[in-house]
């Protein structure tokens, strides 16, 4: 995000003399308070000013680069940094799932049908509970331990990355499955696994971030 010279000077105006009204602003640039508009509209929703009601404009204290990373956050899809599903089948058992979760080095599996349709997710939480009772690892079925559907946090390609980040957060889980929905032959509507957004996704989106300059 560049600034033109005109809201360059807004910034330097609000920052010596802010609060400050919009109006006194396009005074001092010898403008209409029209013609200012716009350039406090981006510079508000960038997050370099505040804007408060009967005060005026403040300077929020962030530098442009802060509002450039703050920008670029907020258009950044899911799509654009999901990785490759880690998925395995209902009726597969708990040994091989536990093996699928060591060489594949995540920390949870997504399962699904024919197809690619999404029916639970299987932690290592739950593998590990599973695993130490006197279940036969070699017997049971993942499906007796994952979380089914409708009770799973998924997400969508074009969900921002912000969204899907505060799921993980908020839920305290590894991932979320990334879907996409299409209606099935009887007319139901299914999802379809075509990814996943992970902890270590969001951790790349940070790094990438604090490399801008």
């Amino acid at each position: 995000m560049e600034l033109t010279d005109r809201q360059e000077r807004i910034v330097e105006i609000v920052k010596s003399r802010g609060p400050i009204t919009g109006e006194h602003i396009a005074d001092l640039l010898n403008l209409t308070r029209a013609t200012l508009r716009p350039d406090l509209t981006v510079l508000t929703m960038s997050g370099l000013l505040e804007a408060r009601p009967r005060v005026g404009y403040s300077f929020s204290g962030k530098s442009k680069n802060d509002a450039l990373v703050a920008d670029r956050l907020r258009r950044l899809r899911v799509g654009d940094f999901k990785s490759i599903p880690i998925v395995v089948r209902e009726e597969t058992n708990l040994y091989d799932a536990i093996v699928t979760m060591f060489l594949e080095d995540v920390g949870s599996l997504t399962v699904v049908s024919e197809g690619g349709v999404l029916e639970g997710v299987v932690s290592r939480k739950d593998l590990l509970k599973a695993s130490l009772g006197k279940s036969d690892v070699h017997q049971v079925p993942v499906g007796v331990v994952m979380t089914r559907m409708p009770n799973i946090i998924w997400t969508t390609s074009d969900e921002p990355v912000l969204l899907a980040a505060r799921k993980v957060i908020q839920h305290q889980i590894d991932s979320l499955p990334v879907v996409k929905t299409f209606v099935d032959s009887l007319g139901k509507e299914k999802l379809e696994v075509i990814g996943r957004f992970t902890k270590t996704n969001i951790t790349g989106i940070l790094v990438e971030l604090g490399d801008i300059r």
